[in-house]
């Protein structure tokens, strides 16, 4: 269904002059003619930034005729291919880095280089990598959030830890928290992407963010030896006791109460567990977060944070206007203004943008735009092809309750890779 636009900027809690903050720029243009958007913003906090991002374009060009179309997320995901293959939208939402390299491939997605082109290239610069395929990019990323290690600072406290800038501080603090009972993470692997985070981190601090992303795309073979050094590092962790026990039955929310509880120290997870870790009872004097340590001094530091994103179809009839609402879209007014905390409650991709007054966003928002030179991962599951990323989070799980079969676990990878890809 086309929705009515009823989400204003007042609704969404932001000042007139954040509202048009942005407006000059857009009034440089005068749109006319129409503009199709289909989106998968279909939760409320998200339907009613999107409606609301609509109406303040609307209202900046008055002539454009925008028609949104919301559709369910889930099943947005079977439909993508077909709207965009036949009556494609003008906009569409997506997601960077390898959920985009389908459409990429095969011409859906329309190149949107010139977007980037002057400030907005640095502006942007966090996600550039991932928004590139071929040298070219091929949407824009509207919000994201940051990964992470968020730890119980009052017990790091008790027993004189640091956060950790290396791997042998980061191991050296584990030990000290297993001499005194307390598990150093806490993790619950029963439905696998969990474990992939612990991936993700491992092999980018081990071999490096373009290692990893050649990883993924399925052009180095799992059983290569840059792979192995990844699970050897994770295996001290192992072998040390560092993760609770029993971890394969619980899901990550099901994991939190060892944490809340103190009998584990800390979390690799998304900054989506903030809310419950606050609602669980840590203060935030209690509860802290630092990024994942170097591993190889030899490697720049990646990070994990999952991003939306917006897309022009190839086959649009109105890319003029299209281009003008991404370009829009990813203004640092606009930016900060739907990625507050009483909208998206994320961040910000523009670095220019500002963040609420939260200790974990305004400490993301650094980590994201300034301390991740590597480039800007999106995930295991994002970021490997579904079957892949099933298979191998498989066998990330096995491999944390049965180490020694970590050369099975490798060979089946590879004979996975080989089918798959």
């Amino acid at each position: 269904m086309v929705c009515k636009l009823t989400a204003s900027a007042a609704a969404l809690g932001v000042s007139a002059v954040m509202a048009t903050g942005a407006l000059a720029d857009a009034h440089s243009q005068n749109l006319s003619g129409d503009l199709i958007i289909f989106s998968d913003m279909s939760n409320p906090a998200p339907r009613a930034v999107m409606e609301g991002m609509v109406e303040r374009f609307g209202e900046m060009h008055p002539d454009l005729n925008i028609e949104l179309t919301v559709i369910d997320r889930e099943a947005y995901k079977t439909q993508i291919r077909n709207f965009l293959t036949a009556n494609s939208p003008d906009v569409a939402n997506w997601y960077a880095g390898n959920r985009m390299a389908p459409y990429v491939d095969a011409g859906l997605f329309e190149d949107v280089s010139d977007i980037w082109e002057g400030t907005l290239s640095e502006e942007l610069a966090s996600t550039k990598g991932a928004m590139t395929m071929d040298g070219k990019q091929w949407g824009v990323p509207y919000t994201y959030y940051q990964w992470g290690v968020y730890y119980r600072k009052d017990i790091y406290d008790q027993y004189g830890l640091s956060e950790p800038q290396d791997w042998d501080t980061f191991k050296s603090n584990c030990q000290t928290l297993l001499d005194n009972g307390v598990k150093c993470f806490t993790i619950g692997t029963k439905f696998l992407w969990t474990a992939g985070g612990w991936f993700d981190y491992l092999n980018m601090r081990t071999n490096g963010f373009d290692y990893h992303m050649k990883l993924t795309a399925g052009e180095i073979p799992w059983t290569d030896d840059g792979v192995k050094a990844t699970f050897a590092n994770w295996r001290e962790l192992i072998d040390m006791g560092a993760f609770i026990d029993n971890h394969t039955a619980y899901s990550w929310q099901e994991a939190l109460p060892f944490m809340t509880g103190g009998d584990a120290a800390a979390y690799l997870m998304g900054n989506f567990a903030v809310a419950p870790l606050r609602e669980a009872g840590l203060s935030d004097d209690q509860l802290d977060y630092f990024q994942f340590p170097a591993i190889n001094a030899d490697v720049e530091l990646g990070e994990d944070a999952p991003t939306d994103t917006f897309h022009i179809p190839s086959g649009a009839a109105n890319k003029d206007n299209a281009k003008a609402f991404l370009k829009w879209v990813v203004s640092a007014d606009n930016q900060t203004l739907i990625n507050a905390g009483n909208a998206l409650g994320q961040l910000p991709v523009n670095s220019n943008s500002s963040v609420d007054d939260d200790k974990f966003l305004k400490e993301g928002f650094d980590v994201l735009s300034n301390k991740a030179p590597g480039g800007i991962a999106q995930f295991f599951d994002r970021d490997a092809p579904a079957e892949m990323a099933k298979v191998a989070m498989e066998g990330f799980q096995e491999f944390m309750v049965r180490p020694d079969n970590i050369d099975k676990i490798l060979d089946r990878l590879e004979r996975a890779r080989g089918r798959i890809y």
